[in-house]
């Protein structure tokens, strides 16, 4: 028989306390190692930006002709003695680059530029083997958050994708009359090299927060900020391709004169192509290229301008800031372009330029994600 209880005993005395409340079904989700993903996708970040600088110095030196195999693992070794650069010197020599251009080349000419295309090669080598490793790594070792595991092989196919259009692109150079690459072929490779720099970005902002925090952050979206970001973020990429264009065919070097062009608003003979249609000249006459450049150039600024006064309006500092820096890298990117205008696409001010292409791509995708998941400030912190 139980014992008499004192009528001063507290009612819940004795009673378990009720179980604390459970998160919901998102903060429940096995997070993985996200740290340490995004760690992983910064390096490869990194990599793939000097993939572009380097393939922009590459392409500038003109370079990109001086291998002409593609010998995705056996090409890993560079020529080791005498012979071997003897061998690699006598298949550049049959091609149309040598004899059109540079005939009568000598062997330490040509290693200064083999060495140029070499690099650009091991550093998409040594991407893929970052990926790889990291990749996998991360999947046996079960670290790889709930719903990340296409997300990040994604990334990696893209890369062996990028590969194989490299060599789809300097095969276009080793033929015929040719003495450099087909532009549109550069253009392609390049344009998805930014969509793979541009995934990772996206990727490591978004791995910096949790998942429940993302999703409280949507509730607050922004739609027609994140709609106007996303068209600059569209507008953005067709001028990069514009610029590939342009660099095909050096076109950059053509008209060092800036707001004219050689003292003309339209260049003459704009529709012209040697012994081809009218509708090649937007792919291979240097004026009419370079002037669609200028052009787009201005009409992105405009845009970037309108967007720059949309996210002024934001309630939230972080992504007003995200929209200054934007605006501020957009100044900066149009008076570089005018630079290398004036200085026929010098190395370093048309290798700065490509850089700042890269930096303002990211900072596109960086206001864009702000509107998408808005960062909440406080007044009290002064953060708001």
């Amino acid at each position: 028989m139980a014992g008499k209880r004192s009528i001063f005993e507290d009612v819940g005395a004795g009673v378990a306390a009720p179980a604390a409340p459970a998160g919901g079904m998102i903060g429940a989700r096995a997070t993985g190692a996200r740290g340490a993903i995004r760690v992983w996708l910064s390096v490869l970040f990194l990599l793939v930006a000097c993939m572009i600088a380097v393939g922009g110095l590459t392409r500038l030196t003109d370079s990109g002709l001086s291998i002409t195999e593609w010998r995705p693992v056996t090409g890993a070794l560079p020529p080791l003695d005498d012979a071997a650069w003897a061998e690699e010197f006598a298949k550049y020599q049959a091609s149309p680059e040598y004899q059109l251009q540079n005939k009568g080349m000598s062997l330490e000419a040509f290693k200064s530029i083999y060495w140029w295309e070499w690099g650009h090669r091991q550093l998409g080598r040594v991407i893929g083997l970052v990926w790889a490793v990291g990749f996998f790594g991360f999947l046996l070792a079960r670290k790889i958050p709930a719903g990340w595991t296409g997300r990040l092989l994604a990334v990696g196919a893209l890369g062996g994708v990028q590969g194989a259009i490299g060599w789809w692109m300097v095969s276009s150079g080793l033929k015929g009359t040719m003495v450099d690459v087909a532009s549109y072929r550069l253009a392609t490779h390049l344009g998805i090299a930014f969509v793979i720099l541009g995934m990772i970005a996206w990727y490591v902002f978004l791995l910096g927060r949790s998942e429940t925090e993302l999703m409280q952050a949507r509730r607050g979206r922004e739609g027609r900020l994140y709609g106007m970001a996303t068209g600059l973020m569209h507008f953005t990429f067709v001028q990069i391709l514009l610029g590939a264009l342009v660099a095909g065919i050096d076109a950059g070097r053509a008209f060092p004169t800036w707001p004219d062009m050689n003292g003309q608003f339209f260049p003459a003979d704009a529709f012209y192509v040697p012994g081809g249609a009218w509708w090649q000249a937007f792919f291979e006459n240097p004026g009419l290229v370079q002037f669609i450049h200028r052009m787009s150039g201005y009409l992105l600024f405009a845009f970037g301008v309108a967007v720059w006064l949309r996210a002024r309006r934001s309630p939230h500092g972080v992504t007003r800031m995200a929209g200054h820096l934007v605006m501020a890298m957009l100044v900066v990117q149009v008076c570089l372009g005018i630079f290398a205008a004036l200085t026929a696409a010098q190395v370093h001010v048309a290798i700065t330029h490509q850089v700042g292409a890269v930096v303002l791509w990211v900072l596109v995708i960086r206001l864009r994600q702000m509107a998408q998941y808005p960062v909440a400030g406080s007044i009290r912190k002064g953060t708001a």
